[in-house]
C-alpha cells in the first residue's frame, strides 16, 4: 500500500510540476495553488516568499518588479481562493515571473 501512494504521489508532481519551457527561459508549474505567502526573512524588501502545492516548493516574487501587483494580487486570491494557476518560474533564479488562468 505505500508503495502504491509513492507512486501516485510521483505521479501527481511530475504531471502538476510539467516543465514546460517557453522562450523566456520558464518552467511552468501548471494547475498550481498558492499555499503561503511571506515576506522573505534574508531580504524583506525586496522579495516575498511564495510557496506551491503541498510540496510547499518555496519561490520568490521580486516587489522591484514591475508586474509586481498584479502577481502578489492574483497569488493572494490562488492562497485566499485555492484558485488554480499556471505559474512560470523563471530558471535559475526561482522568481515568478508569470501567473496565468488555468485554460
Amino acid at each position: 500500500m505505500k508503495i502504491l501512494t509513492y507512486i501516485l504521489f510521483i505521479i501527481m508532481m511530475v504531471i502538476s510540476c510539467s516543465g514546460n519551457q517557453s522562450s523566456q527561459n520558464l518552467t511552468w508549474y501548471n494547475n498550481s495553488v498558492i499555499s503561503d505567502i511571506t515576506d522573505d526573512p534574508d531580504r524583506p524588501q525586496e522579495f516575498a516568499r511564495v510557496s506551491i502545492g503541498i510540496s510547499a516548493q518555496v519561490f520568490y516574487l521580486s516587489k522591484k518588479s514591475q508586474d509586481y501587483t498584479h502577481l502578489i494580487e492574483k497569488a493572494t486570491l490562488s492562497l485566499k481562493t485555492n484558485k488554480k494557476y499556471d505559474i512560470g518560474i523563471e530558471n535559475k533564479t526561482n522568481i515568478i515571473r508569470q501567473i496565468k488562468d488555468v485554460k
